[in-house]
């Protein structure tokens, strides 16, 4: 009989735990990162369609691809129907590949759950040859994670734990869409019992472990993707009681854009460049790191070349060439996300991006980030408070708000927290395996 652990699929960072009612472990599954406890929620697909995942997959991206040599050729795209009122024809479409291109790197795959999963805005992506559906690249994944455990516990396993949002949208029928997209990729990487559990839930049961009385605790889960919040009376064995739960699509990777979009984007020609919108199309996609390399056309690089030529903005204009041709713009987003992280231990720090043809240098203040993130703050504070109403309890009946997720640690959010609750009450779990600890909890209670 195999086992059954807990997994947390997060937006940034995923991870397995196994629980046997005595000992928890969360398994070490990354041993090339910082912390092996943690795999960073990345799959990269070679063009022989071999899938590696974490850090492993961010090491080959960039040795497959920064500064990498490029060939375009024209290959056939299919064919369109065109009809006129007396003309009706098919006509070939043919368009310029990048032959060379070794690989392509995907991140956000939760996002994309959140966003439908068929029903939504994101269905699935063309890699190479193949189309790959939001579900397939979920359950590739998914099955790269699952051998890792395998290994690292020398079992196979059959029965997963895995966490999923309050919501993953709004609407029911996308939010049942997202999760059954889910299951099936976890079934199709080869786990046969799929069970499910709120991730604010799961941490609470691992929060539950330290109590000695009953409480009645908030978790506050903001990691990469989303805020999730879940309000429970804890402590008394078989007495959980869930009284309320909420969330919102807001978390890291937003506050990472509103970084860029409002410090960044002038190293990049924004402001500098009028009447030209096929350069400034480029320069407002700069914030979402996923979609330049797939805009490093040859007509995009000569639209730049010629704006540069013309001496339109040209140094801004040559940072944003080398960020879309020399494919750095995952680099670019990971120093960004690296800076808001350390804003959470220092009032400044700088980000910084230097490559062979590209230079560039950003003071950025504690101070501008909490600026800059002001309206999501008020967001959240507007949602926290409508769930503690939803509990029936006031926020003096909380005798612990209980904080997991990377983004919790952010000082305008603890400051929010303990204006509310006071900060007596606030508890810090641990950031990134807390939820995958208590999924692991629950898969002992269910098997």
């Amino acid at each position: 009989m195999g086992l059954k652990v807990g997994l947390d699929f997060g937006t940034s960072n995923s991870g397995v735990g196994i629980s046997d009612g005595t000992h928890l472990r969360v398994l070490p599954l990354d041993k090339q990162s910082a912390l092996p406890e943690v795999v960073k929620t990345i799959l990269y697909i070679t063009r022989e369609y071999q899938h590696f995942i974490g850090q492993e997959a961010i090491e080959l991206y960039y040795k497959h691809n920064v500064n990498r040599v490029r060939r375009y050729e024209m290959q056939w795209a299919g064919a369109i129907q065109v009809l006129a009122s007396e003309v009706d024809y098919m006509h070939d479409v043919f368009v310029e590949v990048d032959v060379l291109k070794p690989g392509r790197l995907l991140q956000y795959l939760k996002t994309a759950l959140r966003k439908g999963a068929g029903l939504g805005d994101i269905t699935g992506t063309q890699i190479f040859e193949r189309y790959y559906s939001v579900g397939d690249l979920v359950q590739a994944y998914l099955s790269a994670l699952k051998g890792r455990a395998e290994a690292e516990l020398g079992e196979p396993i059959t029965g997963v734990v895995l966490g999923r949002p309050v919501k993953f949208s709004e609407d029911p029928d996308l939010d049942r869409q997202s999760q059954e997209t889910l299951r099936q990729a976890a079934i199709e990487a080869g786990f046969q019992e799929v069970d499910f559990v709120l991730e604010p839930v799961a941490a609470a049961l691992v929060y539950e472990q330290t109590l000695s009385q009953p409480q009645n605790a908030l978790i506050f889960d903001f990691g990469g993707g989303t805020l999730d919040i879940a309000i429970m009376r804890l402590g008394e064995p078989g007495q959980r009681k869930i009284f309320a739960s909420g969330g919102i699509d807001i978390a890291g990777s937003d506050f990472d854009r509103a970084i860029i979009e409002k410090r960044l984007l002038p190293h990049f020609g924004a402001g500098l460049v009028h009447h030209h919108p096929e350069i400034t199309d480029l320069i407002e996609a700069v914030p979402d790191w996923a979609t330049l390399p797939e805009l490093s056309t040859p007509i995009a690089k000569r639209n730049l070349e010629k704006a540069i030529q013309a001496e339109i903005a040209p140094v801004r204009l040559k940072n944003l060439q080398a960020l879309i041709f020399n494919d750095l713009a995952f680099e670019f987003y990971d120093h960004v996300e690296t800076a808001k992280i350390r804003l959470s231990g220092q009032g400044a720090t700088v980000i910084a991006l230097q490559d062979a043809e590209i230079d560039l240098w950003e003071l950025y203040s504690r101070a501008q980030f909490e600026s800059d993130i002001e309206p999501y703050r008020q967001q959240i504070e507007r949602v926290l408070l409508e769930t503690v109403e939803a509990s029936g309890l006031e926020p003096a009946q909380i005798q612990a708000v209980v904080k997991t997720g990377g983004s919790s640690n952010i000082p305008l959010f603890s400051a929010m927290l303990e204006k509310i609750f006071g900060p007596e009450k606030i508890k810090t779990s641990n950031a990134f395996s807390s939820v995958t600890a208590g999924l692991a909890i629950r898969a002992f209670e269910t098997s």
